[in-house]
């Protein structure tokens, strides 16, 4: 069985979208900045590399805010693989694709591994990744790490309890100094201790 890995850009300062995020921004004002990088997304350096993991899981394992704000990825995230929703509240009607949905952190992260199989699961959201962590079912962390302050916005790890969990560094890529500052980002995975 695969790994539950959350997999989020951020700023330096901890952001993963700028302030006033909404349907028609769904990064905020200035969030985008923080996907500069993807631009590289085909080159066989780091980038590359990051982006041909992200697209090689299994499932994908959303919070219902992230799920919203990318407008449901039109029911496919990448490759047709199933999409978990946490959720508080299940929206009646049909959704788009393989979209399921679970009102519970251990629920959503069952069916998510089961329908990944042998294949890792990626986690996006900031609630999603920390309803997890807070369970004991989140096993690593891909933060893509981008040389910017954004001073405000929405922050990945804001509603964590003040409780320390620790973590080992397992990888850390850079790509070549020459690429443009806008360009640039640090890809750091790290693996979740288990108490």
């Amino acid at each position: 069985m695969g790994s539950i890995r959350l997999d989020m850009t951020m700023s330096l300062d901890g952001f993963i979208a700028g302030p006033d995020d909404n349907r028609q921004a769904p990064l905020g004002d200035g969030g985008f900045r923080l996907f500069n990088w993807l631009d590289r997304r085909n080159d066989p350096g780091p980038n590359g590399q990051m982006y041909a993991e992200a697209m090689a899981t299994g499932a994908l394992l959303s919070g219902r805010r992230t799920y919203e704000l990318a407008d449901h990825w039109q029911g496919d995230h990448h490759n047709g693989v199933p999409i978990v929703v946490l959720t508080h509240d299940v929206p009646e009607g049909p959704q788009p694709g393989s979209v399921r949905f679970a009102t519970d952190p251990q629920a959503a992260a069952d069916q998510a591994r089961v329908v990944a199989g042998d294949l890792d699961v990626m986690v996006h959201g900031a609630a999603a990744g920390q309803a997890l962590l807070r369970i004991g079912q989140l096993d690593q962390l891909e933060l893509h790490v981008v040389p910017v302050l954004l001073g405000k916005g929405r922050r990945l790890f804001d509603g964590l309890p003040a409780a320390q969990i620790e973590l080992d560094l397992v990888r850390q890529l850079t790509g070549p100094p020459t690429d443009p500052p806008e360009q640039q980002v640090m890809h750091l995975r790290y693996l979740v201790h288990r108490s």
